[in-house]
């Protein structure tokens, strides 16, 4: 147990966890209740929403939340899982639609922030303006769900005009961004060069969520405590310590030895040897993000589709499972994500050497092609994966080139504006249960994780009629007929989904995998023997 001054200490930021830690500190595997520590990957970076750096998104969750919020059902094997088909009010008290499903006014709930302002529909509305100014994540979720305009009605409700019908807007209504800012306490620390504060929001936090961020130390990680105001049930844990643990094996000893309740990303090399230590608990789901890799229809050898076709087949999938994923992998067949309402198989794993050096014979490569596939760090998988296709594709005459770059450089160049990556690896992991999202998000034109650079005007207008379909039965048809032709267009070598492995400490209860696949706090206990 972590008492007194080694507490004290910890929240200081002055004792640096590690495995040298571990060993010579006499940690016990039980801690004070009221204290979560997490053994995260790094520091966060910043706490902007609409600007996507480490650790943002891990936090934010916990400190901004949306006006709706998934319901939860029991799945099969018991546990408590998300139901994308009930959106409930969560920031929203409730909601009507008018006009034809072009306007939805929402009320608010009583809810104060950690500085004590009550929510407000300016707090709403000063979100979106903000978005909006910077043009980037919060303006794609708006455009996403049809909003054309976001206004104020009363102190206590909000207009939402949208430009049509959307079935999107109320999955979009519980991400993060646009955040419900408490925007007295923005505007107070805002300059009149930066009316919206946003160089105060990029590091400091000021919402609605079950927590705030009370410290950020560069190197040694963050300190978030309990908002004494927060509206829904109290949190269990009133502080949590986001500690700086760059190594992954030092980030599962912590919890082996009790000195933190939570490993972020650990390898999946480590996960069974993890599952068999009676010191830890692992949960797994499959989630929604799948390791890919794309194709970019505007580079050569990539701009013949029977390359595209052959470089399917050369994939050994067998192979793949077992090297990469230890055999642990759930096959990817489509494009969509296995929960979305729709999904159909349309992308099989087959390999077959000898039709890939036929296609490529008949695109003109009769003695196959040499391709480069840049690859980086953000996930364990990528290296491996890299590996395993440059030998599978030998047997085909494609020669691949594997090229490791930094992560940030390829969501730059992977980014909407330049597109400039021919072969690489993707995952992308929707965060609204819903294939109209799912699709715009990922090959619309305008979508902001388009990685491929897949230009269609038939399937962005496809899309288009999808998020904007009401009728389930309808919606379920042009998503079917989406993913077959995206499938027969061949932008990217779908493989396995990894699944989303979450190490904690055995007394640990309520962790609930949600489309935005990261830890919230407000929903875990440490239930004691």
């Amino acid at each position: 147990m972590i008492r007194g001054r080694m507490l004290r200490r910890l929240l200081r930021g002055g004792i640096a966890l590690s495995v040298a830690t571990v060993a010579t500190m006499a940690y016990q595997p039980v801690r004070a209740a009221e204290t979560l520590v997490i053994a995260a990957v790094t520091t966060p970076k910043g706490f902007d929403g609409d600007v996507f750096v480490p650790g943002m998104v891990e936090n934010n969750i916990n400190v901004y939340e949306g006006l709706t919020d998934y319901g939860l059902k029991q799945g099969p094997d018991g546990r408590m899982e998300v139901d994308a088909s009930n959106l409930l009010p969560h920031l929203a008290e409730s909601w009507t639609i008018t006009d034809g499903g072009k306007t939805v006014t929402v009320k608010l709930r009583s809810a104060k922030s950690f500085f004590g302002n009550e929510l407000s529909a300016d707090d709403v509305v000063f979100g979106h303006e903000k978005s909006l100014t910077q043009k980037r994540t919060g303006v794609f979720i708006r455009n996403v769900s049809s909003i054309e305009s976001v206004e104020k009605v009363s102190d206590k409700e909000v207009r939402y005009r949208l430009k049509g019908p959307n079935a999107i807007l109320f999955g979009g209504m519980q991400i993060y961004v646009p955040a419900i800012y408490d925007s007295k306490t923005v505007k107070e620390n805002a300059t009149a060069d930066d009316p919206f504060g946003i160089k105060w929001i990029a590091n400091n936090t000021a919402g609605y969520g079950a927590y705030h961020v009370e410290s950020v130390r560069p190197g040694e990680g963050a300190v978030l405590v309990r908002n004494p105001n927060y509206f829904g049930d109290r949190p269990y844990f009133d502080r949590v310590i986001y500690r700086d643990v760059p190594s992954a094996a030092n980030r599962a000893a912590l919890v082996k030895s009790g000195a933190a309740q939570w490993a972020e990303q650990v390898p999946i090399q480590a996960i069974p040897d993890l599952i068999k230590d009676p010191n830890v608990k692992v949960e797994r789901v499959i989630g929604t993000g799948s390791a890919a890799l794309s194709m970019n229809a505007a580079f050569k050898p990539f701009d013949d589709i029977r390359v595209r076709r052959a470089m399917k087949l050369a994939a050994n999938y067998e192979a793949i499972n077992k090297t990469v994923f230890l055999g642990l992998g759930t096959p990817s067949l489509s494009f969509l994500a296995t929960q979305m309402p729709g999904y159909i198989e349309t992308t099989p794993h087959v390999t077959d050497y000898d039709e890939a050096k036929k296609l490529l014979a008949e695109a003109g490569y009769p003695n196959g092609v040499e391709v480069t596939l840049e690859y980086t760090d953000l996930y364990w998988w990528e290296e491996g994966m890299a590996i395993q296709i440059q030998e599978s594709m030998k047997n085909a005459g494609i020669t691949v080139t594997p090229k490791r770059i930094p992560s940030t450089e390829l969501r730059k160049r992977a980014g909407p504006g330049q597109r400039t990556l021919a072969f690489h690896t993707s995952q992308t992991t929707p965060f609204v249960l819903d294939p109209g999202y799912q699709l715009f998000l990922t090959a619309h034109t305008g979508g902001s994780s388009n990685v491929s650079g897949y230009i269609n005007p038939a399937m962005d207008k496809l899309i288009e009629d999808i998020t904007a379909e009401l009728d389930l039965d309808k919606r379920v048809q042009l998503t079917q007929e989406a993913q077959r032709i995206l499938a027969d267009d061949v932008l990217q070598i779908d493989t396995f989904y990894p699944g989303v492995y979450a190490v904690m400490a055995p007394c640990i209860t309520g962790w609930v995998w949600k489309p935005i696949p990261y830890l919230y706090y407000r929903t875990l206990k440490c239930e004691k023997s």
